[in-house]
């Protein structure tokens, strides 16, 4: 299953990837919508027939986990063949 991550919830003040707590999603298949934590969000995406983006069409964005050498895993997006940051600047809630 492939969803859209719409909207993130921080964790604080400071607006990084790592410090996203929450992901509100949408199924484009079916219109489901869902809000999950960071760590069942890494699973998914982790798991076997997990995938997320952000956007739609041509501005459309892999998003894949990032395992830094300290500290929890998080997720990120990926594209042109390198890190990027559009899950924070997508909105709030």
């Amino acid at each position: 299953m492939a969803v859209q991550i719409t909207h993130v919830r921080f964790g604080g003040t400071t607006r990084t990837e790592s410090s996203i707590v929450m992901y509100r999603w949408v199924n484009p298949t079916n219109g489901k919508t869902g809000d999950n934590d960071k760590p069942s969000m890494v699973a998914f995406l982790e798991g076997k027939d997990g995938a997320a983006h952000v956007g739609a069409g041509t501005t459309r964005v892999p998003v894949g986990v990032v395992r830094p050498d300290s500290g929890a895993p998080y997720l990120r997006t990926y594209a042109d063949g390198k890190w990027t940051n559009n899950l924070v600047n997508l909105p709030t809630f």
